[in-house]
């Protein structure tokens, strides 16, 4: 068997087959739950490794070429097939069944999670799902949930870690804010604004001083243990916060305050026990948030 004839990324190939299912970029891309510019590279990298020219692009439709429609019967057929193995090899079909709890921050399960359930629902959908919100890993410990999704790695020996995908987060505040103190030239002027704190006023302090931010306890004015609520001080302009991107991307009434600010390097992690191996629902769940991220 000659394996150099099929080293395509599968998910580049079924970005074109959304795309050529849906009609547009757009569409495709709301259909996989991604954005479109992660869509449109991944159809571009498919039409690089195969040296021709998958689809006409329009303003706002797409259609195939003579070439994109040849390849489309044998991507619709490797979809099928990729299907059928799907639910084979982890148990998926519609008589999974039961309860799986998933632990993460609030941010994660308003802005990630529903996604994940909506295809949960067309793949299993007499799976229940129990969302608890926690920054701690005790839950998994204590088996008060089944899966996590973190953004640190777990130490503990006898749970499983998978890290799933590197994002970044850096300082966003209210344009309304922005007018008010001013937009800063340099990392002088950084210093010189009001910062809305994580947990505490003083968490971000080492974090940002190892950036080259000088911030003592009085730029911290407010502060929230909540992602969400921490999102909302900085909507209503009670100063600069630290937010992941894709978080607030959806926000454009908050902007990026310095673009010359290096970011933080965000990783996800994906965490469950060892009944991974054991329960063919969380190993469903698993699988699909991993596979979630893969795409983003």
């Amino acid at each position: 068997m000659n394996w150099d004839t099929a080293d395509f990324d599968w998910n580049q190939a079924r970005a074109f087959l959304a795309t050529a299912e849906e009609g547009s970029l757009s569409a495709a891309a709301r259909a996989l739950g991604v954005t479109q510019p992660t869509l449109s590279r991944q159809v571009s990298a498919l039409e690089e490794k195969l040296g021709i020219t998958l689809f006409e692009r329009g303003p706002r439709m797409t259609s195939l070429t003579s070439a994109g429609l040849e390849v489309l019967d044998h991507v619709r057929a490797m979809h099928e097939a990729a299907a059928k193995l799907s639910l084979s090899a982890s148990g998926q079909s519609q008589a999974v069944a039961g309860l799986v709890r998933i632990a993460t921050t609030d941010t994660l399960a308003c802005y990630h999670l529903p996604d994940m359930l909506l295809r949960l629902r067309k793949i299993a959908p007499d799976i229940e799902v129990e969302i608890r919100t926690s920054n701690k890993l005790r839950d998994l410990l204590q088996r008060e949930a089944d899966i996590a999704i973190r953004h640190a790695r777990p130490s503990e020996p006898e749970l499983i870690a998978k890290k799933v995908r590197t994002t970044s987060a850096t300082l966003y505040a209210s344009k309304d804010y922005l007018d008010r103190a001013g937009r800063p030239r340099g990392a002088g002027d950084l210093q010189k604004l009001k910062y809305i704190g994580v947990d505490t006023r003083d968490t971000l302090i080492q974090p940002l001083k190892q950036k080259g931010l000088a911030l003592t306890a009085s730029n911290f004015t407010v502060s929230a243990d909540s992602g969400l609520a921490a999102i909302e001080l900085a909507r209503k302009g009670l100063g600069v916060g630290l937010f992941i991107a894709d978080e607030v991307d959806q926000f454009p009434d908050l902007e990026i305050v310095w673009p010359d600010f290096k970011p933080f390097d965000v990783p996800i992690w994906l965490v469950t026990h060892r009944e991974l191996h054991t329960s063919k629902r969380i190993r469903l769940m698993f699988d699909l948030i991993s596979d979630y991220y893969s795409l983003k």
